[in-house]
């Protein structure tokens, strides 16, 4: 018997202090990149969108990467493309932390679609308020 694995993450970060340093004509770019060292990782990235001050990333972990390695590549490898890219003059680095929720095969669509439509939500919602909300829908507490 083979081995099997369903690893569903939903992974939110942003830049230092929150600084809203992501340019929005250049995020595409950026999504390009963070999807090839998830390809490097032998990961699957299903949706990356966000915003200015943090993204929303959609992927299958492989079982032998470490989340916080995973995590980890795509801050370090990021961080370095955007300070000498050029496209993202006010970066300086992403944030210590992040946000890593697990999500069944059957919430997969309803997170794809949540991650994609990134920009519209959060005309409705602040950052703060959905990353408080993720946390107490998965159970974390938080200060």
């Amino acid at each position: 018997m083979g081995t099997y694995h369903q690893l569903f993450y939903q992974i939110v970060f942003g830049p230092k202090d929150r600084r809203p340093v992501i340019n929005p004509a250049h995020d595409k770019d950026l999504y390009k990149f963070i999807w090839g060292v998830t390809k490097k990782n032998n990961c699957t990235l299903y949706q990356i969108n966000g915003i200015e001050d943090h993204i929303h990333i959609a992927s299958h972990i492989h079982p032998s990467i470490c989340i916080s390695d995973f995590v980890k590549d795509i801050k370090t490898a990021s961080s370095r493309w955007m300070k000498e890219c050029g496209m993202f003059p006010a970066f300086e680095g992403w944030q210590a932390g992040y946000g890593a929720f697990t999500y069944s095969n059957r919430e997969k669509d309803m997170i794809i679609k949540y991650v994609k439509n990134q920009k519209t939500h959060h005309k409705k919602e602040t950052f703060y308020d959905e990353f408080k909300r993720l946390l107490i829908e998965n159970g974390i507490a938080f200060d």
